[in-house]
């Protein structure tokens, strides 16, 4: 029921972000709208479905967060080196664009990095509300804010570039 989460989204975006973010010009709206695109591809991959699962929400015992970093990895649990690798390389893009839609110079690597954490920090707390099934770690909000990380030192890197670039 996925494609219902996405119908919803796409009538979010369509009735009420396209209007507000196209009258701040071109360059604003292509950057905000890359973010929520990549938002709704990781609300997909971790959360949805969602609108379906609603009425269920609470008819399932919650799972707390397993708050021992790095766990899976130090009892070589199957997959737990793969699961850290996805979990830093789904929220490089998250670094990368945050910095462009959030135009202010000030802090911006700080800002980058705690949206991060609490953009990673929702996910897991909302993933075992949606379903029984779905368990929440600490090693994935590490893991995604790392992931924030070297997504922010790509941009200043394609930043600092494209602006010495400019300058010959």
């Amino acid at each position: 029921m996925a494609w219902l989460d996405f119908a919803v989204l796409a009538l979010i975006y369509i009735f009420v972000l396209f209007k507000k973010w196209g009258k701040s010009g071109k360059r604003v709206l292509i950057g905000k709208t890359f973010m929520y695109v990549y938002l709704s591809f990781v609300l997909y991959f971790t959360l949805m479905p969602i609108v379906s699962e609603l009425p269920f929400v609470f008819n399932h015992e919650y799972r707390p967060m397993n708050l021992h970093p790095f766990e899976d990895i130090i009892l070589h649990h199957a997959n737990a080196k793969k699961e850290v690798i996805l979990n830093v390389v789904m929220t490089i893009p998250f670094g990368m664009l945050f910095p462009v839609v959030h135009n202010n110079k000030k802090f911006i690597f700080i800002k980058t990095v705690f949206a991060t954490f609490f953009l990673s920090l929702f996910i897991e707390i909302v993933q075992p509300l949606i379903n029984g099934f779905r368990a929440s770690d600490i090693t994935d909000v590490i893991t995604n804010t790392v992931g924030g990380i070297i997504g922010f030192l790509i941009y200043y890197c394609i930043k600092y570039l494209i602006v010495k670039l400019n300058k010959k």
